[in-house]
């Protein structure tokens, strides 16, 4: 065999042995593509611009493998509109809205479904639903009220922990806001419509949508997720009191909890408000500008009284502590030691903080047995920096004195070597 005989004969195997790598190689393609599945529900409605509004391939749902089917029935894998479109195969279009709670359920009711996703998941979403005011709306044939996809949206719904989800705590006052926000729609309820507006201007509001505080509570922190509906007089201390315990419990065993009761006055909210909840401050109790206490205590009385001695109290207290803080900063500047000028401080501050929320026991003689300690505390602070005070004072005049010491006998030195060398 001549050298161009074996020429042709090894560029015929490689070409041989390439087609059939290449042939294999598409052969297990294929194979694997038969494998995929194939949602002919999104390619039909993709290829028709009938993709339902503010679809997203994000969407959880879609992302954790469940197809369209998976709600809406039928045949997922047909292409043929009849078969995947039939009864037969379980199809149920969309659900009316009186439908859709129960629509969800049939998942998010099944703790063996939702454990496959969370282990600790809560699946009594529904249930909760059908005692809220929304649930019981609807169950009555409402349907203004929010359901399911009102608040989660239908083919976006992302995780409560997604920043673009209509459920992450930041978004939560919009999304109730789309509903409570309408004015048209409220007026037939007689309900306000401002409720988020007034929250934005509050400490809450301005926490959470200012400040990014995603701790700070939101509509459903007070209101309820699922169960939603609004506080009730025997509930809203309860409410505030999740975050704001002290407040509650001093309150609870004050002698103004039964009167309160007795009047189905709301505990927190009369004094602080609702949705435009404004800072606490030591004026809410000055009688002279603020009608927090005055609204109910007309002068002389015991109310009244507690009130003028709560203020002038906490005022002492506050003014005390701004200028020990003043002072133990001029200490530091000057160089001395405010260690222990900063411990008092801090006792100060403490005092202050108990006493502000000793308020709420309405009882004149813890507030003011605390609020002297921190007097104590500050008055001991003061005294501390006096002292560094007069030590710095007394250091400088005996540096002054050593200069001055240092100077003569500099002089004196400069004088007599002056002499001898004359």
């Amino acid at each position: 065999m001549n050298i161009n005989t074996k020429f042709i004969c090894n560029i015929f195997a490689i070409v041989l042995v390439f087609t059939a790598i290449t042939f294999a190689n598409d052969n297990l393609q294929s194979a694997q593509n038969s494998k995929k599945y194939t949602d002919e529900c999104i390619k039909c409605h993709s290829e028709n611009d009938m993709m339902p509004e503010h679809f997203s391939e994000n969407d959880i749902h879609l992302q954790n493998g469940l197809s369209c089917a998976g709600c809406h029935g039928g045949l997922s894998t047909s292409a043929d509109e009849e078969i995947a479109m039939s009864k037969k195969n379980g199809f149920v279009g969309v659900p009316t809205k009186k439908e859709i709670p129960n629509f969800c359920g049939k998942c998010h009711s099944d703790i063996s479904k939702m454990q496959v996703f969370q282990a600790r998941i809560s699946t009594d979403q529904v249930s909760q639903y059908y005692i809220s005011k929304h649930g019981m709306q609807l169950k009555i044939g409402n349907k203004d009220v929010a359901t399911c996809i009102d608040c989660h949206t239908s083919h976006s719904i992302l995780p409560a922990s997604d920043t673009r989800s209509t459920v992450y705590a930041a978004n939560i006052p919009n999304t109730c806001n789309n509903c409570h926000g309408n004015s048209d729609l409220m007026n037939k309820y007689n309900l306000k419509s401002n409720q988020v507006e007034e929250y934005s201007k509050g400490v809450h509001g301005i926490a959470l949508l200012e400040k990014h505080d995603n701790s700070a509570p939101a509509c459903n922190d007070c209101h309820g997720n699922h169960g939603a509906a609004p506080p009730g007089v025997k509930s809203i201390s309860h409410i505030c009191g999740s975050c704001h315990v002290n407040n509650m419990n001093f309150f609870n065993n004050s002698n103004m909890a039964e009167p309160f009761a007795g009047l189905e006055i709301k505990a927190c909210e009369q004094c602080h408000g609702n949705h435009l909840i404004a800072k606490p401050s030591d004026e809410m109790l000055n009688v002279k500008t603020s009608t927090t206490c005055t609204e109910c205590h007309d002068k002389g009385e015991d109310g009244y009284i507690a009130s003028e001695m709560f203020y002038e109290k906490l005022t002492q207290l506050s003014e005390l502590y701004d200028s020990t803080k003043a002072m133990s900063e001029k200490i530091a500047i000057i160089g001395m030691n405010n260690i222990e000028i900063e411990y008092e401080l801090k006792n100060v501050k403490q005092a202050l903080i108990q006493s502000r929320t000793l308020v709420h026991t309405f009882d004149t003689s813890k507030v003011v047995g605390r609020t002297n300690e921190g007097v104590l505390a500050s008055l001991n602070a003061l005294k501390l920096a006096d002292h560094e005070i007069e030590e710095h004072d007394n250091r400088r005049i005996g540096y002054g004195i050593s200069t001055l010491i240092l100077i003569l006998l500099a002089g004196a030195l400069y004088l007599k070597i002056k002499g001898l060398n004359t």
